[in-house]
């Protein structure tokens, strides 16, 4: 009996088929919407790091509790500078990267 031979895909080539290639719109929602998730887990996990409540986060912000809880399940409707009020309450780095064409322009 013959086996049947598998072909594999990479992650990027099932991106490419079932949400479309970089550069369509599409496309550019799902990566922004997946950095988005990301940096709301990651606002989470800093927080907890620092044993902070949402609360607690929140009254170190100058927000609500509802708006923390909403970065954390998805950063997409926080503005740059509520997003660097919240690491800065969480003493904690970030940094953006800005590419313009084939140039990274570094914001200090």
């Amino acid at each position: 009996m013959k086996t049947k031979e598998f072909k594999t895909y990479s992650l990027t080539e099932m991106k490419d088929k079932h949400i479309g290639k970089v550069g369509t719109p599409d496309r550019d929602e799902y990566e922004y919407e997946l950095r988005m998730d990301v940096l709301g887990k990651m606002i989470k996990s800093a927080r907890q790091e620092r044993h902070l409540t949402q609360e607690e986060l929140g009254k170190l912000v100058g927000v609500q509790k509802s708006q923390i809880s909403k970065l954390e399940s998805s950063a997409n409707s926080a503005t740059i500078d509520t997003i660097l009020k919240v690491f800065k309450a969480l003493k904690a780095d970030i940094n953006f990267n800005v590419k313009l064409e084939d140039n990274f322009v570094k914001l200090v």
